[in-house]
């Protein structure tokens, strides 16, 4: 079995699952995938940031001039555990660094998204 690591927002808040070099929602639905140097990117290959030490994803404020990737092929939905070990000390981020699943999570939508008509 591949070894599950969570994901945690700058607040303490499981966000995520990395198993392998994808990512998941708590739902276990695919939401992006890793590069072998840790820069994250999205279901579609959009660049969404970085997978920093203390297991969160950040960004710079100003954007990334980093290209579009191929994705991976979908992987299967995954079960995963209802809860996660508490997270890590979080260092502080500079104001020049955001913490994408806490003020840019839609960066990391499943594939299916698209298909999700609006409430209004």
């Amino acid at each position: 079995m591949t070894a599950q690591f969570p994901i945690y927002t700058s607040r303490g808040d499981w966000a995520a699952m990395l198993i392998g070099r994808y990512l998941y929602n708590p739902q276990g639905e695919w939401i992006g995938w890793i590069d072998p140097k840790g820069l994250v990117f999205s279901v579609r290959g959009e660049y969404v940031g970085w997978l920093a030490r203390d297991f969160r994803i950040l960004r710079k404020r100003g954007g990334s001039d980093e290209p579009r990737r191929a994705p991976p092929p979908a992987p299967p939905r995954v079960r995963l555990p209802m809860s996660v070990a508490l997270p890590p000390m979080m260092a502080d981020l500079s104001y020049d660094t955001l913490d994408v699943l806490e003020e840019a999570a839609h960066r990391l939508d499943p594939l299916d998204m698209d298909s999700v008509q609006d409430i209004d």
